[in-house]
């Protein structure tokens, strides 16, 4: 039965209908998970201290670092375990899942670990040396990464594996469920719960407990749908076996590499801007949160299309693979310029909602956001063209364009635009790498698939 219903998704639907029934689910758990993630920050900026708030920020990249664990095990799973559905070998797809679960499992501990014993020097890395920032952000992060990490990515691992076998409206509901869950506990564990003058700490509480909840339903699930899916948690013989790591980390780890140099590039921009000033350096740190609401869209729309491309790729279906992957585009490229638009329109009216109109970050806020905003429809069309080839196994191709969209470009053009236009070239510095890699993944594409015709 589960075969039938996964070839008359990948197979029978219309190309638009497939799409949608994957990505939409996955777009909304996105929207969700972004806003959570600003609910934190837009509470913490009702007390009106900039400290409290600049350390929320200053620990996003160690906390999504969590999703460079969860996308190397997870985006390369579910990589995999398409490919495996579109060549009708289910027992590759229970040996990948376990794989992937436990291989996750075990790096995350790791990075927990040393994210708890080594926690003052990562904040200060991160830059949060400020001493009013320091210790806010030090308890931010253990709570949030060291304390609440395994439950955060092995929930987003679930959620991979649960949309490769076609399950996109489970895996969103589940991310959704986690970010929910957080927004209403954010206000309870800030303003009741903890004195005044830890809210940063309640809203790391209530995070780890949201995404804590958001796994206990995915583990629920797959409990509940066992003799309905292949997906396995159990410790297998063969999840060592056929090439199965090497062919999921091979696949992970361009998305592993883009959300990690994501947090690379947002540190030194942090980093940067904390030599300018704590008012700088909050207002980047807000800008950065609003912008990652289209950026996350984009992100899910890959995400939920990546099934469809991979399962078509490895079926020989190369119409319906290239028409998926057009579809795709459309709608991340117009979503993109959606929020674009809405940013650069409402620049001010955003940024209030985190600082206070009358604070100097909030002045240097909207100007970041009109900078950051230009650079999210060549991102978006650039993360399609990647997310293409992780579903195609094309790790080589995938892992370049993720190098040059953060880490190879951006960060080097930060300190030579820094030099030439002082404190708005270091921002510039992200719209101006993401249109180059555009234009690069572009090429590439469709280089590619001349080859397939």
């Amino acid at each position: 039965m589960k075969e039938l219903k996964e070839k008359a998704l990948y197979e029978e639907c219309g190309v638009t209908e497939a799409l949608l029934r994957l990505v939409v689910p996955t777009m909304i758990g996105q929207i969700i998970l972004v806003i959570y993630n600003m609910t934190d920050t837009f509470f913490v900026g009702l007390t009106g201290n900039d400290a409290m708030l600049t350390a929320v920020t200053v620990c996003m990249p160690a906390f999504m670092f969590l999703s460079a664990i969860s996308n190397l095990f997870g985006i390369g799973g579910a990589s995999v375990i398409s490919r495996a559905l579109g060549a009708g070998n289910h027992e590759r797809v229970r040996n990948t899942s376990a794989f992937a679960f436990w291989g996750c499992f075990a790096m995350t501990f790791l990075y927990a670990a040393s994210a708890f014993l080594g926690r003052h020097m990562f904040i200060d890395l991160l830059g949060g040396t400020n001493i009013m920032v320091h210790d806010h952000a030090v308890s931010y992060m253990v709570c949030t990464v060291a304390a609440g990490g395994l439950m955060t990515s092995a929930g987003a691992l679930l959620s991979h594996l649960l949309r490769a076998e076609g399950r996109s409206f489970l895996a969103g509901f589940g991310v959704t469920l986690g970010g929910i869950l957080n927004i209403i506990l954010d206000p309870l564990f800030m303003f009741y719960i903890l004195p005044p003058g830890r809210e940063a700490l309640g809203a790391a509480i209530a995070t780890a407990l949201g995404n804590t909840l958001s796994l206990v339903y995915f583990i629920l699930v797959l409990v509940v749908i066992r003799k309905q899916t292949n997906i396995s948690l159990r410790i297998r013989k063969g999840m060592l076996q056929e090439k199965i790591p090497a062919d999921v980390l091979s696949a992970g780890l361009p998305a592993c590499v883009m959300t990690l140099f994501e947090n690379v590039s947002y540190a030194f921009l942090d980093k940067l801007m904390s030599l300018q000033g704590l008012a700088m350096q909050t207002g980047i740190g807000v800008a950065k949160k609003i912008n990652m609401l289209a950026h996350s869209i984009v992100r899910g729309i890959a995400q939920g299309a990546l099934p469809l491309i991979g399962y078509n790729y490895a079926s020989g279906n190369y119409r319906r693979m290239r028409d998926s992957v057009r579809a795709a585009q459309i709608l991340a490229v117009g979503t993109a310029l959606v929020c674009m638009a809405v940013n650069l329109a409402l620049a001010d009216e955003m940024t209030g909602l985190f600082i206070h109109h009358e604070a100097q970050s909030f002045q240097y806020g909207t100007k970041f956001l009109r900078i950051l905003c230009i650079g999210g429809p060549p991102s978006a069309s650039a993360y399609l063209f990647i997310s293409f080839f992780q579903a195609t196994g094309e790790a080589k191709r995938s892992l370049l364009l993720a190098l040059l969209r953060k880490g190879l470009i951006d960060i080097p053009l930060m300190f030579l635009l820094g030099a030439v236009i002082p404190v708005y070239g270091i921002v510039i510095a992200t719209p101006a790498a993401d249109a180059i890699c555009c234009i690069t993944a572009a090429l590439m594409y469709f280089r590619y698939i001349r080859k397939m015709a």
